[in-house]
């Protein structure tokens, strides 16, 4: 390893366009594929969180990044002549290339197709992971294959650009691939000429006009970068992300019946949406509402939060005064998504990823499947008129990363949600099948106005949820049922727009049900045994929130004292007990006869897991 140096308490500050003060516990930087797998193989590698990053244009870090950051200084652009009728040429550039140098170097070589998105900061090899694109052209559109370095075979593998499953600033890398491959170079196919072909977009199509002729790749590459100059801040001057939220696509219906009804002049463009199985939604029209547009009419242009401001020239930019902290864009964010969503009914979304390794729990219920009180009921925790003995069916929200999580829609989600002020779900994650656990899907219906919600589920969950709620899963909906998709999870880990989600399987009875790992946090519920492969995913938490019914023994849940046990196995740093019924007593009492790291949870009450 005396090749790779692991630099210690690195600044990344430059490797960022915030110009937010970051720094890094551990650095390292590759040149090849070979660099990566002595890396891989390391202590510091496999010891620590790692994220990899380009020019970090997308990023916004929380803290300061607890674990290893990889950069790739793989450059170099090589071509390649097909010598076809189209006069194709294939672009191959390494990872670490500056992407305008890319675009610059294919324009003063005459070869077409990249000009439309000339000046976009950043690497080329964040190209195929965030389909850049801009005034009419993706680069999803224009790669022909990726060579990626996989993190699971330490081999070096090619992927067709077609296989990439491009889509609005999507693809997989994103999603399902995210975190298993590294991009080691991009080719691109493009076409030896000068003239430029693509004009559709609304700011050049008046170019041809304007200039008396065919307007050549440099004139639209110097064309983009003058409007882009006076729509976005040169990051070198004035720290920002560029775009800092989606443009968001909703259905037409959504559109005509619910957002011009507020306001007949908010604008729309078609747009072509991919579905979960790959395919574009052909028999449902979408259309795209320019974000900026929605928060310059929504009052927010020159808005500030301490040194964050919403940008004058462009109201989709976020930037920084010189002395915003990362809160400060985060709280301006927030406010500017609030607004919107206020305004014109529509939720907009980060185009730029939190960093952040803190995670937020807060627990919306914490009963069992009657709830506490029971219906008819005067024991004395039902009587109690302490708040916490007040539980309702097992529920969970976990933020982190930028997201809300839900884990579980209990029949009570509704209330929940009212509760404590719930605006947006971004996913879904169910333990299984029964009615207090996802009894409350139908009330998720207002946060679908934009599209489908992921379910993550297992096969028979699944299943199960298509029987018992057919209307929401048939070809053609009705208008007003949730808008769900059901994607399908094993008992291996998968991701959530980049966030790791490690299943836990254990035994509700004779019923196989999933638990949640993300990062040092476990949620396990309904659970009566684990077995010991399953519960070494348990190791090294930090928050474990697991059932535990009462004390008498029952056929399929844990009880208070089999809990204990438990944890005491699994040690975590703290525990807390939820699916609470009425018999585990009221929750003064229950908390002073357990350890001093494990408390009864309690309805609303939030934990954070840093």
């Amino acid at each position: 390893m005396s090749d790779i140096e692991f630099k210690k308490d690195y600044d990344i500050t430059h490797l960022t366009t915030f110009g937010i003060k970051t720094r890094a516990a551990l650095f390292a930087e590759y040149s090849d594929w070979k660099d990566l797998t002595r890396i891989c193989r390391s202590d510091e590698y496999n010891d620590n969180e790692v994220l990899h990053i380009g020019g970090g244009s997308n990023l916004l870090f929380i803290n300061n990044y607890n674990g290893l950051v990889l950069h790739s200084a793989i450059r170099g652009i090589t071509e390649y002549d097909k010598n076809d009728a189209e006069n194709t040429v294939f672009v191959i550039a390494g990872a670490g290339e500056k992407w305008d140098d890319l675009v610059n170097y294919c324009v003063e070589h005459d070869l077409a197709g990249l000009e439309n998105l000339a000046g976009i900061p950043g690497e080329v090899g964040a190209s195929p992971v965030q389909n850049v694109g801009a005034y009419g052209v993706e680069a999803g559109e224009l790669i022909h294959n990726v060579e990626v370095f996989d993190r699971l075979t330490n081999k070096v593998e090619t992927i067709k650009g077609t296989d990439c499953g491009f889509a609005y600033r999507d693809s997989n890398f994103k999603s399902i691939w995210k975190d298993r491959y590294y991009v080691l170079r991009v080719s691109f196919r493009l076409h030896r000429t000068n003239i430029a072909s693509n004009l559709t977009y609304g700011a050049l199509r008046n170019l041809q006009e304007r200039l008396g002729h065919t307007p050549t790749i440099r004139e639209v590459r110097d064309e983009v970068i003058c409007i882009r100059n006076t729509k976005l801040p040169d990051p070198s001057l004035i720290g920002s992300a560029g775009s800092f939220f989606k443009n968001p696509i909703v259905r037409k219906a959504y559109y005509i019946n619910e957002m011009t009804n507020i306001c007949p002049d908010i604008p729309a463009y078609p747009v072509d949406v991919m579905q979960g199985d790959g395919h574009y939604a052909g028999d449902v029209e979408y259309v795209k509402i320019p974000a900026g547009w929605l928060i310059e009419h929504a009052g927010l242009k020159g808005t500030s939060i301490g040194g964050a401001y919403v940008y004058n020239d462009n109201c989709l930019v976020l930037a920084n005064k010189g002395n915003a902290t990362a809160g400060d864009v985060v709280m301006l964010a927030e406010k500017v998504r609030r607004y919107v969503n206020r305004t014109f009914h529509v939720w907009l979304q980060p185009e730029v990823y939190y960093i952040d390794t803190d995670i937020k729990v807060t627990i919306l219920g914490s009963g069992t499947s009657k709830g506490v009180p029971e219906v008819g009921c005067d024991c004395d925790t039902c009587i109690s008129n302490d708040p916490r003995d007040k539980r309702l069916r097992c529920s969970a929200l976990v933020e982190t990363m930028g997201m809300k999580i839900l884990i579980d829609p209990s029949p009570d989600f509704r209330e929940q949600a009212l509760r404590l002020g719930i605006h947006n779900i971004d996913a879904v994650l169910i333990t299984h099948e029964h009615y207090d656990h996802v009894g409350g899907i139908d009330d998720l219906r207002p946060f679908c106005a934009q599209g489908k919600i992921n379910l993550y589920v297992s096969e028979n969950v699944a299943q199960a949820l298509r029987r018992r709620l057919d209307y929401c899963f048939k070809d053609v909906l009705y208008p007003g049922v949730p808008q769900l998709r059901l994607e399908i999870i094993s008992d291996k880990p998968f991701y959530i727009n980049g966030l790791e989600v490690i299943p836990v399987e254990v035994l509700h009875g004779k019923l196989p049900i999933f638990g949640y790992r993300i990062g040092k946090f476990a949620y396990i519920t309904d659970i009566k045994t684990i077995d010991d492969e399953e519960k070494s995913k348990l190791e090294d938490l930090d928050v474990l929130v697991i059932s535990a019914l009462r004390d008498r023994e029952h056929f399929s849940h844990l009880t208070i004292a089999q809990a204990l046990k438990l944890i005491e196995d699994l040690k975590p740093k703290q525990a807390f007990l939820t699916h609470l019924c009425h018999e585990a007593g009221r929750h003064n009492e229950l908390d002073q006869r357990l350890p001093d790291n494990v408390h009864p949870a309690y309805d609303g009450m939030t934990i954070t897991v840093k």
